[in-house]
């Protein structure tokens, strides 16, 4: 299954990339949406997950955004692993309180760490109470592709890719390996993350090696 990500600017446009998907997730930190548009959008019958990165907002106002939008329907909330005890408790008590799945999320931006400590940080994920471990990492190095597609070993639900060019086919590899689901921009130009790949693009390689 493909997730596509969106960060469109208005209620009505994040409608339209949405229209016809199965899933996908909603960048709450790249946009700017009221509390009446988070109910509207979260309350839709399609499967979304609330993602909203460290940065932009307050924890305060962080974990506001991601309440309302869990009340107002998300199929999934996406939490990362740095983030506060307290703030991953009270997001993961509601959210299994209303049947929104956890995906604890691990991000290093700077590089890959071996295969050891990555299988120690689904460990916290899962402690965390994910209900999927996410693990993103930049590869500088094509072998450091190894460590994070091996993490598919192990038998739990995870999705684990890479970030950068030299990273895109463990994009396209994680469905194939155990992956609930992968991600993919809304089109070319629209990308919210180093090395995502446009769904169409994603759509017609996963269709081509199906049938191979």
């Amino acid at each position: 299954m493909i997730c596509v990500s969106v960060a469109e600017p208005t209620l009505e446009l994040i409608f339209k990339a949405i229209e016809n998907e199965e899933l996908a997730e909603i960048r709450l930190d790249l946009i700017n949406l009221s509390e009446r548009e988070i109910n509207t959008l979260f309350s839709k019958n399609v499967k979304l997950i609330a993602t909203c990165r460290q940065g932009k907002y307050s924890d305060n106002k962080r974990k506001a955004i991601l309440q309302k939008s869990i009340e107002a329907g998300a199929a999934y909330v996406d939490i990362e692993l740095e983030a506060t005890d307290d703030f991953k408790t009270e997001i993961v008590e509601l959210a299994k309180k209303k049947n929104c799945k956890v995906i604890i999320s691990y991000h290093n931006y700077d590089n890959t760490p071996p295969k050891g400590e990555l299988e120690q940080v689904v460990d916290w994920c899962f402690e965390c109470g994910a209900d999927i471990a996410k693990i993103v990492c930049k590869v500088n190095h094509i072998s450091d592709n190894a460590g994070l597609l091996s993490l598919y070993e192990q038998d739990k639900e995870i999705i684990a890719f890479g970030m950068g060019p030299k990273a895109k086919f463990t994009r396209i590899a994680a469905p194939f390996l155990g992956a609930p689901f992968t991600y993919a921009s809304v089109t070319t130009g629209k990308e919210t993350a180093d090395g995502q790949i446009d769904k169409a693009t994603l759509a017609e390689l996963l269709e081509m090696l199906e049938n191979v």
